[in-house]
């Protein structure tokens, strides 16, 4: 017997109706059930990152020694600068030093020219601005070419310096002779000839080099 009810069905009967169909129908099929999503994980591995750390270090390293590089270049450069400088400031002192000769006269002493050294009396420009007579003996001292001056103070005009030696000209012209002393109480030389020979310096200088200078005398006594 069949019974189509929806209340509680009757003794002996077949229940037919919607709530087993609902029930079946509410669940869900077994390949949903097996079924799970897997969520895709986007990331690097660690062969990609050793890959970048690898290309960073070298790109760090090269800029490293690119820098390092230019700091050298600009320290060279100015480390050149600054004896330029200093060559220049010491030719315009031994200039003016030689121009400004005092021999002869009242107060001055003589000229004292040896091969290795140079002494005689000159007016020098005072940090006061203006000038007084000065002793002034050039000669080398450790490795430098120094200008002792009395009164006064040691002032270094060259570095590297291997050896010095003067010349005196005696009289202008083409037949004029060099020599190598000039000791005189009431006079002094035309011309003084200064030849620095100095040792070579950095990686390429490996021999001397002979600077030759040219001092004029103005006032002979």
């Amino acid at each position: 017997m069949v019974c189509d009810g929806i209340a509680g069905p009757k003794p002996g009967c077949v229940v037919r109706g919607t709530w087993l169909h609902s029930e079946r129908d509410a669940r869900p099929p077994r390949a949903a059930i097996n079924h799970i999503p897997r969520t895709t994980q986007s990331g690097f591995t660690l062969v990609e990152v050793l890959v970048a750390l690898t290309i960073a270090a070298v790109v760090v390293l090269l800029a490293h020694q690119l820098f390092a590089a230019v700091a050298d270049r600009g320290k060279s450069l100015m480390a050149a600068r600054t004896a330029l400088d200093r060559a220049a400031n010491a030719r315009r002192w031994l200039d003016a030093a030689f121009l400004s000769l005092d021999v002869g006269t009242d107060g001055a002493g003589g000229f004292e020219g040896r091969l290795d050294q140079v002494a005689f009396t000159t007016w020098l420009l005072t940090p006061d601005g203006w000038f007084e007579r000065r002793i002034v003996s050039l000669a080398r001292q450790d490795n430098r070419l120094v200008a002792t001056v009395t009164p006064g103070r040691e002032i270094a005009l060259s570095d590297s310096v291997a050896d010095v030696a003067f010349d005196y000209l005696l009289e202008p012209g083409a037949e004029s002779k060099w020599v190598r002393e000039w000791v005189s109480p009431v006079s002094a030389p035309v011309a003084v000839r200064m030849r620095i020979t100095q040792a070579g310096s950095g990686k390429r200088e490996t021999g001397n080099v002979v600077d030759t200078l040219l001092f004029l005398i103005k006032e002979r006594g």
